[in-house]
């Protein structure tokens, strides 16, 4: 895989693809980060999800041949390696394990997508924020003393779930004088992931 695959830097803000672009590569994250969004009829961008070392992106389209179901945007320098499609495809015949790879990222993102389907139907704005604060910090999130920080911006938060920026911040406030969050320049502390966990569950 490595033969095959070539590498770029990407400027903070820079675009990898575009929603509606030909899917013909596979990337992954060799440093910095990217943030995988999508737009409302409105105009309204809603983030997805934040990509970092070690995590792949760009399977689906790249699969059925169709175009990007979605923008990728570096967020800091970036390094991606890629691998287009033909190589890859060659290279899947030869080897049914990495197919089988390749298949297993592809459900798992199937199950993310729906996850979030089903949180916007059945959860309200709070419990949706909770779950997401819950989720970036298993998956993104550094250990320190005070809990689990989290490297994102309220705007950001906004944009994930959807919703104004105003309403996350009253949210985020109300939790840090229950000493459920901590908050800094363009962090969130989750310092109690338990009442976290249980404004989900009564959400």
């Amino acid at each position: 895989i490595a033969a095959l695959a070539t590498q770029h830097g990407y400027r903070r803000g820079e675009i990898v693809f575009s929603h509606g672009d030909p899917g013909d590569a596979l990337f992954a994250v060799v440093t910095g980060r990217v943030r995988i969004s999508t737009g409302t009829a409105a105009g309204r961008e809603i983030f997805l999800n934040i990509m970092e070392p070690g995590d792949t992106f760009g399977e689906i389209a790249l699969l059925d041949g169709g175009p990007r179901t979605a923008t990728a945007t570096a967020i800091a320098p970036t390094e991606l390696v890629s691998i287009r499609r033909g190589p890859l495809f060659q290279l899947l015949e030869r080897e049914p394990k990495a197919a089988l790879e390749l298949l297993r990222l592809a459900g798992e993102r199937l199950r993310w997508t729906s996850g979030l389907l089903e949180d916007a139907a059945l959860l309200d704005a709070p419990a949706r924020l909770a779950k997401r604060l819950l989720s970036l910090g298993e998956l993104h999130g550094e250990d320190g003393p005070g809990g689990r920080t989290i490297r994102i911006s309220q705007e950001e938060l906004a944009s994930f779930l959807g919703v104004s920026r105003q309403s996350v911040n009253e949210q985020l406030q109300d939790w840090k004088a229950r000493g459920w969050v901590g908050l800094g320049r363009g962090t969130v502390v989750v310092c109690d992931a338990a009442a976290l966990r249980k404004s989900v569950s009564t959400g």
